[in-house]
């Protein structure tokens, strides 16, 4: 090594040391200060946090049966448990160390046959779905008394919160039918989760203060568990998998169009007279414009159970079930899709109104 090409290493080496002497001292500045914690999400208003708020990146779903002999008053204590539980918990009050300050969403619904047992005061167009062809439902796994969902920033949260909510109805005598985790992946604000066929999913989405979706602050929830052969619907060359979803993949964007919010015209034909947006694609089937341009809203999690059991946890909410049924039974018969999906759980259930201070959930029944 040469005289000069030593000098300069030593140069380098010094400058380091200074740096390190610099730090040493107080002269760097150092880490940025922290940012200040998301602001917590309101529990109380005209409607549910679950729905009004933007999709937190966890979540928990917990079906609850009553005992046959549950009455009004007993459905009355148990909501009003759960509303104070879920209260405390967006506020911070809740005691519990586990349950650092964090925002947290939740909605609270009553399924069709509590709401006829009791002869509650719930929409007429709350009923249970038929059955579609293909289904393959697991009793254990769908259905329910009252249906819960409970979401966060983190898994921790949600598990923390479902052990106080448990607690609080177990009083009543309500017990646990069902439970599922799902997830979202990381994007930037703003930005479409993709699902595990690797799509943007709720592109289409209208907007939650649309009041097709409403009954007075309320709506119904439909939820199906689906299965989703990733493995094998990914494996296919791109071209086909935009051609069976009717989107492309990168972007979004209908085969129709050049954006991913850009409205799929289900009616453009290529010159030979085939439509753009196949006559089985998953989008042409689901279109708004086959059932008078009313539409779901779509919050959807992805689920992770095992290699072999990952999926979507479907969860839409409108004004009147039948909207759904429509859709499902044009899937059922002639979706692309159907080779990879596989539903095998379903549920439906009122969500009611918000709650408020002194007036708590079901107030309103």
């Amino acid at each position: 090594m040469g005289r000069r090409a030593l000098l300069s290493a030593g140069a380098v080496l010094a400058a380091g040391a200074g740096a390190a002497t610099a730090t040493a001292f107080g002269r760097n500045p150092g880490p940025a200060p922290a940012a200040a914690p998301p602001a917590p999400i309101p529990h109380h208003g005209a409607r549910q946090s679950g729905l009004t708020y933007r999709q937190l990146p966890a979540t928990r779903l917990l079906a609850l049966d009553l005992p046959a002999s549950a009455d009004r008053e007993a459905l009355r204590g148990l909501l009003a448990g759960l509303d104070k539980v879920l209260a405390a918990a967006s506020d911070g009050s809740l005691a519990d160390p586990r349950l650092a300050a964090a925002p947290i969403s939740s909605l609270v619904a009553i399924g069709p046959a509590l709401a006829a047992r009791l002869k509650l005061d719930a929409p007429v167009e709350l009923a249970e779905l038929p059955a579609f062809p293909g289904d393959r439902l697991d009793e254990k796994r769908g259905g329910g008394d009252l249906l819960l969902q409970v979401s966060a920033e983190q898994p921790w949260t949600t598990g923390v919160l479902t052990e106080h909510l448990l607690a609080s109805a177990k009083p009543t005598g309500a017990t646990l039918r069902w439970s599922q985790a799902g997830l979202l992946p990381p994007v930037p604000d703003g930005e479409t989760p993709r699902n595990l066929f690797g799509f943007k999913d709720g592109s289409a989405n209208p907007d939650p203060a649309d009041p097709g979706l409403w009954h007075s602050d309320g709506t119904i929830l439909v939820y199906r568990r689906i299965r989703m052969d990733s493995a094998a619907f990914t494996a296919l060359p791109t071209d086909r998998q935009e051609l069976a979803m009717g989107r492309r993949l990168a972007s979004g964007a209908p085969l129709t169009g050049t954006a991913e919010h850009d409205d799929p015209d289900i009616y453009i034909k290529h010159p030979d007279g085939s439509y753009v947006i196949p006559a089985d694609a998953h989008v042409r089937l689901s279109s708004p414009r086959l059932d008078g341009g009313a539409r779901m809203l779509r919050r959807g999690y992805s689920y992770d159970d095992a290699p072999d059991d990952r999926g979507l946890l479907f969860c839409a909410f409108m004004r009147d079930p039948a909207l759904f049924t429509r859709v499902q039974n044009r899937l059922a018969g002639n979706d692309a899709l159907n080779p990879f999906l596989t539903h095998n759980a379903s549920a439906v259930a009122w969500v009611l109104p918000g709650s408020r201070p002194g007036r708590p959930l079901g107030a309103t029944l």
